[in-house]
C-alpha cells in the first residue's frame, strides 16, 4: 500500500512538473491547437507538413503595426514530432512603405534537425531569404518548399495593412522542465 502512495505521488509530481505552464501559457496552447485547425480547414493540404516536420511552432495570435517602422510579435507553443515541449516568442522588425495594422496566425515548421536545434538554443532567425504562404490564398498543391529546412504559413485574421519592407523575425525558446 505505501509503495503505491508513493508511486502515485511521484506521477502526480512528475505530471504536474512536466506539464508547469501558467495560466498565459495554457491560452496560447489552447489558441494554438484552435489555429491549426483553422490551418486545416483553410487548406487540409497543410497536414502533410505536420506530418513531415521534425517540430513546428503555432503562434496564434500575432500583431503587427506599422507607420514607415514595422513591428510584431507573438506567443506561440512549440511542438516537436506533434509532442508539446515548450513555448516560444517572435518579435520582428522591419522597415519600409508601410501603414497599418493587422492579426495573424503563423506556423514554423522546422524540417531538419539542424533547424530544429538553432530554434531551441535561441539562434534562430529569419528575414528576407525566406518567404510565408498565406494559406487562405495559396495554390491548391501548397507548394512552399523548405529554406534551410524551414517553411512558414501565415493565415490573415483581421486588419488592414499595406506594405513593402524588409525585415526579420526572432525568436526564443522556452522549455517546459
Amino acid at each position: 500500500m505505501k509503495t503505491k502512495k508513493l508511486l502515485m505521488m511521484a506521477m502526480l509530481f512528475f505530471s504536474i512538473s512536466l506539464f508547469a505552464q501558467n495560466t498565459d501559457d495554457k491560452k496560447v496552447i489552447k489558441d494554438a491547437e484552435q489555429a491549426k485547425a483553422a490551418f486545416i480547414d483553410a487548406n487540409p493540404k497543410i497536414q502533410a507538413y505536420f506530418d513531415d516536420a521534425k517540430a513546428y511552432v503555432i503562434f496564434p495570435n500575432v500583431g503587427k503595426g506599422a507607420l514607415i517602422v514595422g513591428a510584431a510579435s507573438g506567443n506561440g507553443a512549440v511542438y516537436e514530432r506533434g509532442v508539446l515541449v515548450g513555448m516560444a516568442n517572435l518579435k520582428q522588425v522591419d522597415i519600409g512603405a508601410q501603414i497599418g495594422g493587422k492579426s495573424y496566425s503563423e506556423i514554423v515548421f522546422l524540417k531538419t534537425d539542424t533547424a530544429v536545434q538553432q530554434f531551441m538554443d535561441d539562434d534562430f532567425s529569419f528575414g528576407s531569404n525566406v518567404s510565408a504562404i498565406a494559406v487562405n490564398q495559396a495554390p491548391p498543391s501548397l507548394n512552399l518548399t523548405y529554406t534551410d529546412g524551414v517553411a512558414v504559413f501565415t493565415l490573415p485574421k483581421e486588419g488592414l495593412m499595406a506594405e513593402v519592407s524588409v525585415g526579420g523575425q526572432k525568436f526564443e525558446f522556452e522549455d517546459f522542465d
